[in-house]
């Protein structure tokens, strides 16, 4: 047997709410798999099974906030249970564990209802491709529809409303019709923010004319959860860690050439853009100043065997996460660029995995394309540094004695005066420069 507990998705992170489970009792499932939904202070992440097996007792319910290291339910992670075998002559009652199968009293008919032919964890996978399940034949014992049924049916006619699982709950606990919103998600997916902001609209105006209407001396409205827990996160980090920070200016103009010449052959979906040339370049120097690298605990600063890159993305609607890229610094260009546009994705729509957030082990903030020349930033507990990019901008330079204009990019680093000195900081930027300098080895 294993435990599913409250994962810890964030050092700021003491409690989590769960909004939905998707699986039940005696569903099969395998490591990896998303099975519940959990909201923090900052977004709504995608929690994966660390465990293979099948799910016994779900021990909170849906709605419940509870701590970080919560039992929230058992797998039983012991062999995969038998094939059914035909069913045996009636054998006298008697208690049984719940099942996710309809039950039904003695003389009712058993019709079916959207339980009983299908688990959570398939209605899930159904909503992400935009399946009516009421369409789908079930192979399943008794007509149930399985995850196998789901994978192998198209995808549901157009004009099929594509929202998150959870917009759809907030949708019909609020009254809001999906098909009268306009989803900011990919693809026009309704996202939860959607549909909050559908039902807030009215009590946004009361508030704004409230808010006119208030003396300068009133007190000022209290920030929003996700505003709050990076407010306090940045405290600590201001507070407890003696930050140092170095700055250089790093010609593009190598790499920027190299850039175009491997995007002419590249379809437009698939090329290269500064940022990706950037990032690699980054968790390259980080494998090779592994000073840099890793996390401050205990009093003790502990190296990280692995590069994940944390990667600050700003929310549309206010905030901040930090979902790392892992192993980036062996992540071939062009995989990082789908990554890391898959990443920004999924953080903007609220549809982060658990494993995206975990331990990132230096961070990324990049504001470049915000206008931004230079970024001196606040590092992230219990990491040592953060690395900040500005915007690629043309500057005059003198190459052999000749003054000329090339594209740059201000470089910063803030790092943790206990882990380390200028001396290892100013390693860190140089390693930088200098893999940009050689970007057909990046």
């Amino acid at each position: 047997m294993a435990d599913f507990t409250m994962p810890s998705l964030g050092a700021d992170m003491d409690e989590g709410t769960l909004v939905e489970w998707l699986v039940g009792p005696g569903d099969t499932v395998t490591k990896g798999d998303v099975v519940a939904v959990v909201e923090t202070a900052k977004s709504t992440i995608e929690v994966e099974c660390f465990d293979s097996g099948t799910v016994g007792a779900l021990l909170v319910e849906p709605g419940t906030t509870v701590p970080v290291g919560t039992r929230m339910a058992v797998i039983d992670s012991g062999a995969e249970p038998p094939a059914p075998a035909p069913a045996p002559a009636p054998a006298p009652a008697k208690a049984t564990a719940p099942t996710s199968e309809l039950q039904t009293a003695p003389g009712h008919a058993t019709t079916p209802t959207r339980d009983a032919v299908s688990t959570p964890l398939v209605r899930h996978l159904a909503e992400q491709k935009g399946i009516d399940l009421s369409s789908v034949h079930g192979s399943g014992k008794g007509g149930r529809i399985t995850r196998s049924d789901v994978e192998h049916t198209p995808a549901e006619r157009p004009h099929r409303v594509k929202a998150s699982p959870l917009a759809r709950r907030l949708a019909l606990s609020s009254g809001v019709d999906l098909s009268a919103l306009r989803g900011t998600g990919r693809g026009g997916t309704i996202r939860a923010e959607d549909v909050r902001a559908a039902t807030a609209a009215p009590a946004s105006r009361t508030v704004e004319s409230r808010e006119a209407a208030r003396p300068p001396s009133a007190t000022a409205e209290p920030a929003y959860p996700a505003r709050a827990a990076i407010a306090a996160l940045m405290s600590r980090a201001n507070r407890d860690i003696p930050h140092y920070y170095l700055s250089t200016t790093i010609d593009l103009a190598v790499a920027m050439a190299w850039m175009r010449d491997r995007n002419a052959s590249r379809p437009v979906a698939e090329r290269l853009v500064p940022a990706a040339l950037l990032l690699k370049s980054v968790a390259l120097a980080a494998r090779q100043v592994p000073e840099l690298n890793g996390y401050w605990k205990e009093e003790a600063f502990v190296p990280s065997p692995d590069v994940r890159l944390g990667v600050a993305v700003s929310l549309r609607g206010g905030g901040l996460v930090a979902p790392a890229l892992a192993n980036a610094d062996t992540m071939p260009l062009p995989e990082l660029m789908a990554t890391l546009k898959g990443l920004v994705s999924r953080a903007r729509s609220g549809r982060l995995r658990a494993s995206e957030t975990a331990d990132p082990t230096l961070t990324v903030t990049n504001l470049g394309d915000q206008g931004v020349e230079a970024v001196f930033g606040v590092i992230y507990p219990p990491q040592v540094a953060l690395v900040g990019l500005g915007r690629v901008t043309e500057r005059p330079v003198a190459v052999d004695g000749m003054l000329t204009v090339h594209p740059t990019v201000t470089a910063t680093l803030a790092a943790d005066h206990r882990a380390s000195d200028g001396a290892t900081g100013a390693r860190l930027l140089t390693a930088i420069d200098r893999l940009l300098q050689r970007p057909e080895e990046l």
